[in-house]
């Protein structure tokens, strides 16, 4: 991609190539400063697969704008079309021609720059006056030499390293890093070099896709700060929730080939289009139907909560949850997990463990005791090693010293990135499937995989070309299937939509076993963790505060903490824990009985619409078929009467639930 510059319209044209940021700088008139991003009547299609049809949207300058929308709809099209790598079939994309457009690329070059160099790339002005100083010098032209270094002090060049230096600190690179080549990081740490190659660029456009998804909590805290700071126009795709909130001013979601433009961040997107699917009364219903369930968890978790900052927290973003639910209720995604085949207490336990890499331990003197019901969320800087103990958990990485102690043939399921290479290419989801389960019918196997989004001609399609949210929803399923009584989830929403982490949050509520969580997902830490646990400087402990409390410890990480080390403090989070513990095994029984009357209601409900479906057929109605109309309405009768009955054992194991949790 060429960068094109015209200095005072007196100097050398100078091209210098870069795919992080196009600029056409030319001379500004008041009416291009006034300019906006205008869709007009635009259509577009890719093949044959219409994205957008007569689509009108207009961006002003500065707005931040969340780009939202289910998984195909063309989010990533528009970003194309933004920079002029795709085009219109009808209408047309205005974009003013003065406007820098940054964005993140998504290979990184194998090149042996240095990472500081590689991000002052992203400023292309900066790097084209700098390569012209270099020829004015080598040709001792003193008068153009002074020229540009005028240039360089305009826009601020002789701060740039330190600019770079800023956004590589904030992204979780260390001052040795920045000296390190491009070749010597990883996939992910490519990707954060690239994202600080587009901060750098000064742009009047920046356009972000995805920009969490290789961070963790600490970076994500950062990068909301630069971003609404940013004084360019932002247009950001993101499936966290808690990041769009915190970052943009407007939605505009896509659907139906058509985009819609609401003000707001993205709860209150969620409310507005709530408000409009209510109109629906089939969407009413099931609506109605989600928000009785969440509300059902809310008053149950609430008849157990303490008055602890971390169980309030969690009340209120469940209690937020019966806004949120109407907003996705056509989701594609519905699923629950199964009962564990197994569960004991303690399901694990760690006592004095330390644990590490070649001999050197990274974590120590950790003792950890998980019991069927235990949630915890593990917070941390980056590298602390909160992905390693997760490993320890899961049984991959041995102790360097300590016991870690597993009960006897229970399921532990562990999801992590890497899990997603270890799916079969060339074997379908069904066929993943078919291999844990030899005995279960295609039928049954078909439905299960369905909740995870895999219809139709997907059940049966190779993985191979599958997208990385796919294959995570994959995973996914193939652990909830395997009936796991602890379940270890190493950044699980990376590459899944909102509405899949929306499915994930409902489901793990409702998990009876041991949960533990790494995620820079905020609302699912404070969705599903009862209890957070810090993980710093080589320790690991309870952490006593809530997700606001750790974003201000990452601020002041050199005052003391609130990391609860202290024996009294330790202990009252034992008794509370093993009180907790008590409590879910002597109530485990009555909700096995709300579940199996559920089971049972939901059986019959099947049975009574098939009987009503054959009542249908109006052939039925003829002479010669009159025996078996008096046998299906006598079925109808029968099933009707178990029905009522099924209802009332359900009404009757609820109460009896409800009283036993106040």
């Amino acid at each position: 991609m060429s960068l094109r510059f015209e200095l005072n319209g007196t100097l050398p044209l100078k091209t210098f190539n870069i795919d992080t940021c196009v600029i056409q700088q030319e001379s500004v008139c008041p009416a291009t400063m006034r300019a906006m991003i205008k869709l007009h009547q635009l259509s577009v299609r890719r093949g044959a697969r219409l994205l957008f049809e007569s689509v009108n949207l207009t961006i002003h300058p500065k707005q931040k704008v969340g780009l939202t929308g289910a998984n195909g709809t063309g989010k990533s099209s528009l970003f194309a079309l933004f920079q002029d790598k795709l085009h219109a079939d009808h209408g047309s994309v205005s974009i003013p021609d003065a406007w820098v457009i940054a964005h993140v690329a998504q290979e990184t070059p194998a090149v042996d720059v240095a990472a500081i160099e590689y991000v002052l790339q992203g400023d292309a002005e900066y790097m084209s006056l700098q390569q012209r100083l270099v020829v004015a010098e080598a040709e001792h032209d003193g008068h153009l030499q002074s020229e540009l270094h005028d240039k360089l002090a305009a826009i601020d060049g002789y701060t740039a390293r330190s600019r770079a230096g800023r956004l590589l600190h904030g992204l979780g690179f260390s001052g040795d890093q920045e000296a390190l080549p491009v070749t010597s990081f990883s996939g992910g740490w490519r990707m954060r070099l690239n994202l600080a190659q587009a901060l750098m660029c000064r742009s009047d456009l920046l356009l972000l896709d995805e920009p969490t998804n290789h961070l963790d909590l600490e970076a994500v805290y950062w990068l909301e700060e630069w971003l609404r700071n940013y004084q360019g126009t932002l247009v950001l795709i993101s499936h966290d929730r808690d990041f769009l909130d915190r970052v943009v001013t407007q939605i505009v979601h896509i659907e139906k080939q058509g985009m819609k433009a609401y003000s707001g961040n993205y709860s209150a997107f969620e409310l507005a289009r709530a408000e409009h699917l209510a109109h629906q009364q089939a969407a009413h219903n099931k609506q109605q139907r989600e928000i009785a369930h969440i509300r059902q968890f809310v008053t149950r978790f609430k008849a157990q909560a303490t008055k602890a900052k971390q169980a309030q927290s969690r009340i209120k973003a469940l209690e937020r949850m019966e806004l949120i639910a109407p907003a996705h209720v056509d989701s594609p995604f519905h699923f629950s997990f199964y009962p564990p085949s197994r569960m004991t207490a303690p399901l694990l336990s760690l006592d004095k463990i330390a644990v590490g890499y070649n001999e050197k331990p990274i974590i120590s003197g950790v003792k950890l005791s998980l019991a069927p019901g235990d949630r915890i969320g593990l917070l941390g800087p980056n590298g602390a090693g909160k992905s390693t103990l997760i490993k320890l958990i899961a049984g991959e990485l041995p102790p360097l010293q300590g016991k870690r102690k597993e009960a006897k043939d229970i399921k532990i399921a562990y999801f992590a990135q890497h899990q997603l290479e270890q799916l079969t290419m060339d074997e379908s989801p069904l066929k993943h499937l078919q291999k844990l389960d030899r005995l279960a019918s295609e039928s049954e196997l078909r439905n299960f995989i369905g909740g995870f989004g895999f219809h139709g001609d997907d059940a049966l399609a190779p993985v191979g070309p599958f997208s990385g949210g796919e294959k995570a929803r994959l995973v996914l399923a193939l652990l909830v299937y395997q009936k796991p009584a602890l379940l270890l989830l190493d950044e699980p929403t990376n590459h899944l939509d909102l509405e899949m982490r929306l499915a994930l949050t409902l489901a793990l509520q409702d998990f009876e076993g041991a949960l533990v969580v790494v995620s820079h997902d905020r609302h699912l830490l404070r969705t599903v963790a009862d209890e957070l646990w810090l993980v710093s400087e080589g320790k690991a402990g309870v952490f006593d505060g809530d997700l606001d409390d750790y974003r201000q410890w990452l601020l002041n990480k050199d005052k003391p903490v609130k990391s609860v080390n202290e024996s009294s403090s330790i202990n009252k989070k034992k008794d509370d824990r093993r009180v907790a513990a008590e409590a879910r095994k002597k109530l485990q029984p009555l909700r096995n009985t709300v579940k199996k009357s559920e089971q049972k209601m939901e059986k019959i409900q099947l049975t009574l619409a098939k009987v009503e479906e054959e009542l249908a057929d109006n052939s039925l109605y003829e002479n010669s078929n009159k025996d078996k109309l008096k046998s299906l309405l006598l079925e109808q009768g029968n099933v009707k009467s178990e029905l009522e009955q099924a209802e009332m054992d359900w009404f009757e194991a609820s109460e009896v639930l409800e009283q036993a949790e106040e």
